[in-house]
């Protein structure tokens, strides 16, 4: 037993890798199925407007037909003009005004009274007027308040109603909206009240200033109070009681003949049919059997996308963290499609082929898109329709962003989908419909949010750069820019480098632009890629200018050391200043396993008879493992061995760079890289004619000849 347990334990580290990924996909098959819905799938496809593709369907048992969502809202909005809102008539409020304004009223006629007892006739007159002032005033409010003041409410929009239910001591009374009174118009009405009764008593009442000073309209309070509870509880029974069926079909019962036209009237009992039957099939022995099938269909679609990746896109397998991002961005938006209900459409489905294309190509993006897709179309309405739509935009949003570092372009890329989705939905309605009538307005608005959503893509793509350790197009720009913290620094400690670097940026991002690959990728690594040497930049050639050469005072294999050790450093700096690991690998790889062949060579001439350690003279590696990396070796062997040509022609250029290359071919340099024959000869080809601009031979002007002086006669 003991031997066997051994064996299992090395056969699980040995393949703990591949054990994980297909535990990456089995979790998320289960997640998948598991967000599915319950239900089963109705077994026949139909198009409204085209005829029936299948044999006379029966009913298979009794059902009803479901009203379409346009009568359901017809009935509702018929039903809601019906509906009278519900107000409570406060009582109290008419009381605590009648007795604060007889309060202040009292408290008022005292004061005045006070003033005129110098003045004694006019006392008794005004005191009996006053009297009759303030019973007319009270006769006022208690009008005003009987009949009701409406509370100023946004939620009361009284223009919409004709009519009102108040209820006063539990007694419902419908009023004529119309008759009760507002703040505003109560106001009016006890100003006007005033000064009618002052105007027909002039003759009579003295001192009118104290009457009218009395400011009735401050007792003015609504005491009519919307009632929500009772009105939203009031329309919710009513929108109860609307039938959501209209008719039934009895089983047995022909319901569609082959190739007859699918109809209004047949759609709706087809949906309706469909509806009864996904229901049915979703409880009992039918839940068990359907959730097989669900297992089986979204296992057909992450096993192709496994396949997928597995043929074409192995080193995407290979890392954990790139498969977990594929499949989390699958996941995530078939989570948020179930959800999304009727916003089915407002859902950004171009966002997985865009964020893809950005991180990975168009290729992978394509397929994910589909897949994905493909797992929404199982249980979205019309299932069909969403995938031929989706399908469009997310083949038009790939095309649209050909370089999302422009900032317009993803606005246009917006715009697009917007687009696409528009014009193929209003194709396809008008084929259903076989009328512009039945093209939904309110698709063109989730198709309009639609498009917005992709504008998520920039935050996002930051997002995912930091958490998944990717490297993006912009990403790449703003660490090109010579005036990074690291390139100025290069700049100024090792000055012939960092002009080194940028020839090769520029040889290498031509190359690989020519061949297919990243032209920002490139140009970034191989600007970074010679960054060591700023440690002891005097030991490189490019940076001697005094003519001295500090590897005289060293013996070959410590010079060796000393350049070898290049890489390394540039590989602390690099983490230091936390660049991105697609960077680091253009500093490990840019000379492979390659050896330091002047000081190899010169340490076997001074050493016949010695046994000669090669490692002491090799790079650590590794050997390139992209195209980019492999482009980049290249330029900068080429590069660098050019500015050594003592005669510079087209044929010593060309020999240079035949070379160099072909002894790197040789050395198995370019063993792990995805690179033909042709790319090389493109790469050679286009190496020579850049290096012959670079050094293109001036031509030498004639010397001008002094002019002869005249001399006066």
């Amino acid at each position: 037993i003991a031997p066997c347990s051994k064996d299992g334990e090395t056969y699980l580290k040995k393949n703990y890798k591949n054990i994980s990924r297909i535990l990456l996909f089995l979790i998320s098959i289960v997640i998948i199925v598991y967000i599915f819905p319950g239900e089963g799938k109705f077994r026949y496809e139909f198009q409204k407007g085209r005829p029936w593709p299948h044999d006379n369907l029966f009913a298979p048992f009794d059902f009803a037909i479901y009203k379409s969502d346009k009568q359901l809202q017809d009935e509702n909005d018929s039903i809601l003009k019906q509906f009278k809102p519900y107000f409570k008539f406060d009582n109290s409020v008419f009381l605590q005004q009648n007795t604060m304004f007889d309060q202040n009223y009292q408290k008022k006629q005292a004061e005045f009274i006070t003033k005129l007892d110098k003045n004694a006739r006019y006392k008794k007159s005004f005191i009996r007027n006053s009297q009759e002032f303030e019973k007319f005033a009270l006769k006022v409010l208690e009008d005003i308040y009987n009949t009701g003041i409406i509370e100023p409410n946004p939620e009361n929009e009284l223009l919409n109603f004709s009519t009102v239910i108040v209820l006063n001591n539990k007694i419902a009374n419908e009023i004529a909206t119309e008759k009760l009174f507002s703040q505003k118009k109560a106001y009016k009405l006890v100003t006007n009240s005033i000064e009618e009764y002052l105007n027909k008593n002039k003759n009579k009442i003295k001192f009118h200033d104290f009457y009218k000073g009395v400011n009735l309209y401050k007792y003015i309070l609504p005491n009519v109070f919307y009632d929500k509870k009772t009105s939203e509880n009031i329309k919710d029974d009513l929108l109860k009681n609307i039938s959501l069926t209209k008719g039934m079909v009895q089983s047995g019962e022909k319901i569609i003949s082959q190739g007859e036209i699918v109809d209004n009237n047949l759609h709706r009992i087809l949906e309706s049919l469909k509806h009864e039957s996904e229901n049915s099939f979703g409880t009992g022995y039918y839940s068990e059997i359907i959730l097989l099938g669900k297992i089986i269909l979204v296992f057909a679609c992450i096993g192709v996308l496994f396949l997928f990746l597995r043929s074409f896109r192995t080193e995407i397998l290979r890392h954990s963290l790139k498969t977990t991002f594929i499949l989390m961005l699958v996941i995530m938006i078939v989570i948020v499609a179930k959800f999304s209900g009727e916003f089915l459409y407002v859902v950004p489905f171009a966002l997985i082929p865009i964020i893809i294309k950005t991180f990975y190509d168009a290729r992978l993006a394509l397929f994910i898109h589909i897949v994905t897709v493909l797992l929404v179309g199982f249980f979205a309405p019309n299932g069909f329709e969403f995938v031929f739509l989706s399908f469009i935009a997310g083949i038009v949003a790939i095309f649209s962003l050909t370089n999302l570092y422009r900032r317009g372009k993803l606005f246009l890329a917006s715009a697009l989908v917007f687009l696409s989705y528009s014009f193929v939905y209003f194709g396809w309605a008008i084929t259903q419909e076989g009328t512009f009538s039945g093209v939904e307005t309110r698709n063109f608005v989730y198709f309009a949010l639609n498009g917005g959503l992709v504008l998520l893509a920039y935050p996002l793509m930051y997002i995912f750069e930091k958490i998944f350790k990717f490297i993006s197009d912009l990403t790449l720009i703003e660490l090109s820019d010579t005036n990074q913290k690291l390139l100025r620094a290069l700049a100024e400690k090792a000055p012939g480098t960092f002009q080194h670097s940028m020839q090769v940026a520029n040889l290498a991002e031509e190359a690989i632009h020519k061949i297919g690959g990243n032209p920002l990728l490139v140009r970034a690594g191989a600007l970074y890629h010679d960054i060591g040497k700023m440690v002891n930049p005097i030991y490189f050639i490019e940076n001697q200018r005094s003519g001295f050469n500090p590897h005289d005072m060293h013996e070959f294999d410590e010079s060796a050391n000393i350049i070898i050790s290049h890489v390394t450093d540039g590989v602390d700096l690099a983490r230091k200043h936390s660049l991105p690991k697609q960077l680091i690998n253009f500093i490990q790889t840019h000379h492979g396993t390659t050896k330091v062949q002047y000081f190899y060579r010169s340490y076997v001439k001074k050493f016949p008879d010695k046994d000669v350690d090669v490692n002491m003279f090799t790079y650590p590696g590794p050997k390139p493992f992209s195209k980019e990396m492999a482009v980049l070796m290249m330029a900068d062997s080429v590069e660098a061995a050019s500015r050594s040509l003592s005669k510079i022609d087209e044929e010593t250029i060309s020999n240079l760079v035949d070379n160099i290359i072909d002894d790197q071919m040789k050395e198995g340099q370019f063993d792990n890289v995805n690179i033909y024959f042709k790319d090389i000869t493109e790469i050679k080809s286009i190496f020579k004619e850049k290096l012959r601009n670079i050094y293109h031979a001036r031509i030498k002007y004639p010397e001008k000849q002094k002019e002869k002086q005249i001399q006066p006669e």
